[in-house]
């Protein structure tokens, strides 16, 4: 009814006609996708408790890579054939297509299946990768599909189709008669909208994404770990089903955050010491750094530096926070910096919870000195900001388990 009467306050205006039918459609499509959406059970509920209770045993032995650990005990490691499409020639602009002669390791009856299902797999220049195996319990393997499709985030997107008699299909996302969808349209979805076909999106750039095919309580799951500072989530999808609701566990790490007494010079690549009155000053501000990133903005009700009564108006926003960093990173805390009796604002950023072995925790902290002038000359910092390295190291402090919308897809 309220939509009704919004429709008809349109009148003749054709574009506000057409927006409010568009946002009708959303909301309809939104409300199938709900209703034919996956609801976890109890043995879903089961292999989240069972995930949860391994990790949490690992991290009292192996605090920094618990739940990496668990996975890779987990994960699905026989009885998968993998391949991938192939160029026609050798050159730049060749572009990758499904295979014209059956790979080693597939059947000929599944690659009956795979040419009867008219599969094209294909994203940015063809590149897409495909993986026969079992999931469901019966003789035959299903297919999965990864399509890198590329663009700003560099995004791949994974597919499952069931082998359904002679042939691969798909489960149906989008407004239509309850049924399978065929492996072409499945295939036409990916090069063209993947979001009609596909079980979960990887953003190679501007997130920190994996997938995981996992086997807990006698099921194959897809673990799909979406994470931030300061947390992993990871939540157990259904390969076979369309993605609703999900089973999520989170691990919570603990920091100790410090800044190295030597820094690399972006441009000799040579170490140079920091300055020990400026380090002093950055190793107090980490100290204050939470184990949970901010906004971009900061607290703007506060300012982190003082403001002389000469600054007024818009030029006193430099003051409260730095800003918003590039896409790449995420924004960890806005903090102020102390170098005797210069204040500095801050902002420390990582590649979301980025960690390895190695390096540890990848992040950096930009400092602005708030009423410089701005600096342009080739070699300088922009805006003559200074950028140090951090070193993090972590430490899992606990975990939760949650039902919930799988967030963090197609790195929103």
């Amino acid at each position: 009814m309220q939509w009704l009467q919004a429709r008809d306050h349109c009148g003749a205006d054709v574009d506000c006609l057409m927006s409010a039918y568009d946002q009708r459609i959303a909301a309809l499509q939104s409300q199938f996708h709900d209703r034919v959406a996956y609801q976890p059970d109890d043995v879903d509920r089961q292999a989240l408790e069972d995930l949860r209770e391994r990790v949490d045993t690992m991290r009292k032995t192996d605090p920094v890579f618990p739940l990496e650990k668990v996975i890779d005990r987990l994960r699905i490691k026989t009885g998968m054939t993998t391949f991938s499409n192939v160029k026609d020639g050798d050159g730049p602009e060749d572009i990758a297509h499904f295979p014209t002669k059956r790979p080693s390791g597939v059947t000929a009856d599944e690659w009956r299946a795979l040419r009867a299902s008219n599969i094209e797999g294909g994203g940015d220049e063809g590149h897409a990768s495909y993986t026969l195996m079992k999931m469901d319990g019966d003789a035959q393997r299903e297919l999965v599909i990864d399509s890198y499709m590329g663009g700003t985030g560099d995004f791949t997107y994974t597919s499952v189709l069931r082998r359904q008699g002679g042939k691969f299909v798909g489960p149906y996302t989008s407004l239509q008669t309850p049924g399978d969808v065929p492996a072409s349209e499945i295939s036409t979805a990916a090069d063209g909208d993947p979001a009609q076909s596909y079980l979960y999106s990887i953003n190679g750039r501007g997130a920190n994404q994996s997938g995981d095919w996992i086997q807990l309580r006698g099921r194959v799951y897809a673990a799909y770990r979406v994470s931030y500072y300061g947390e992993d989530n990871v939540y157990l999808l259904r390969p076979l089903s369309i993605v609703g609701q999900a089973p999520k566990l989170t691990v919570r790490y603990r920091y100790q955050l410090s800044v190295p007494k030597t820094q690399k010079s972006d441009d000799s690549g040579t170490d140079e010491a920091l300055d020990p009155a400026m380090r002093s000053g950055i190793m107090q501000a980490l100290d204050k750094v939470g184990s949970e990133p901010t906004n971009d903005t900061g607290n703007e009700t506060k300012p982190l530096c003082p403001i002389p009564d000469t600054v007024k108006g818009d030029d006193r926003q430099e003051y409260y926070a730095m800003g918003p960093a590039q896409y790449v990173v995420e924004v960890v805390a806005n903090v102020p910096v102390w170098a005797g009796h210069q204040c500095y604002v801050g902002q420390v950023t990582d590649s979301f919870g980025a960690y390895d072995s190695k390096d540890g925790l990848y992040a950096q902290i930009r400092l602005h000195k708030p009423g410089a002038p701005e600096i342009h000359q080739p070699g300088v910092p922009e805006n003559g900001d200074q950028t140090y390295s951090i070193d993090g190291t972590r430490t899992a402090v606990g975990t939760e388990t949650t039902i919930s919308k799988v967030e963090g897809d197609n790195g929103a």
